[in-house]
């Protein structure tokens, strides 16, 4: 280890210190790759999604996009992507966007309901079944906590009167 400190390894102290910095330089390009960009045509990877007014979970809602949707971004602001889709646009969560784009056959997509919620937890049939196989997991509790609908306006009120943070990004 000595050797290659003072330079005499394998590899030039100059030169690895030019290779450390090429691989950060390209590492950090292609994280910008991956980022979404104003005028990116971007596609709905969630069921449904609210467009909110602003970038807050609390804020009200300007419209609605679902699974397979193509929408064009027209801003970014941390986990949020401000869109357009049709005459509607508003703020979505950036996680609800991909840049693959989804096939659907009339109107319905090529996936069923059950599958994209699968797949949104990073589960395909298959290894729900696994996992139903192996026990210890009560899977008719969770089907029922996934049934559960909260309205907004009770959800605020509980995150107001238990003091937690109000949603907004």
């Amino acid at each position: 280890m000595e050797r290659f400190i003072r330079g005499g390894g394998l590899l030039p102290r100059r030169w690895a210190a030019r290779l450390l910095i090429l691989s950060v330089l390209l590492c950090l390009g292609a994280a910008g790759l991956f980022a979404q960009r104003a005028g990116d045509t971007m596609y709905v990877n969630v069921r449904s999604a609210a467009l909110k007014s602003s970038t807050g979970f609390f804020a009200s809602t300007a419209g609605t996009v679902r699974y397979g949707d193509q929408v064009r971004v027209l801003a970014v602001k941390g986990k949020w992507a401000q869109v357009r889709s049709g005459g509607s646009s508003g703020w979505i969560a950036s996680a609800s966007l991909t840049t693959k784009p989804i096939t659907v056959q009339g109107n319905t997509a090529n996936a069923s309901a059950r599958e994209v919620a699968l797949a949104g937890k990073g589960f395909s049939q298959d290894v729900e079944n696994e996992y139903r196989k192996g026990g210890g997991i009560n899977y008719n509790a969770v089907d029922s906590m996934e049934k559960l609908s909260i309205a907004g306006e009770d959800l605020l009120v509980f995150v107001e009167e238990g003091h937690l943070l109000g949603g907004e990004e």
